[in-house]
């Protein structure tokens, strides 16, 4: 299965103190220890790498960047998306969905994927699941 990778769920796995960061480890260690494709792209990587060096410093982004991306298939945004996107997201104003979200939205639409690895309900609102990992005892 295939699941998608946003910066919340990121954000959630790499900070000890935020508050999906339990769930979040369980997720990202079981799909190390399974066949579970992680899918990203880079407008994400940047916007996450931009948080995670802002927020939790040097360590965390070098983990971000060094130990988790590498794990992941980062789609590149070409021309075409980026187009696509921006004409959608110019069309929807003032709503907030982020160019990085619709993008996120048009590669897992293109992709097939039906799930993602977030903390953003702007995926449930697109029609997409959220990774809930169960809670071991």
């Amino acid at each position: 299965m295939t699941t998608f990778v946003d910066t919340s769920g990121l954000l959630a796995f790499l900070d000890d103190d935020d508050q999906f960061h339990s769930a979040a480890a369980l997720f990202m260690n079981d799909s190390r220890a399974s066949d579970e494709q992680l899918l990203t792209h880079d407008y994400l990587v940047v916007e996450a790498a931009a948080l995670v060096g802002r927020r939790l410093g040097a360590v965390a982004l070098r983990g971000l960047l060094v130990d988790i991306v590498p794990q992941i298939e980062v789609v590149l945004v070409d021309e075409a998306l980026h187009a696509q996107i921006v004409a959608v997201h110019l069309a929807a104003l003032p709503r907030r969905t982020s160019l990085v979200d619709l993008a996120s939205f048009a590669i897992m639409r293109e992709r097939g994927v039906n799930r993602a690895f977030a903390y953003d309900e702007d995926f449930v609102r697109a029609g997409f699941d959220l990774v809930r990992p169960a809670r071991r005892e």
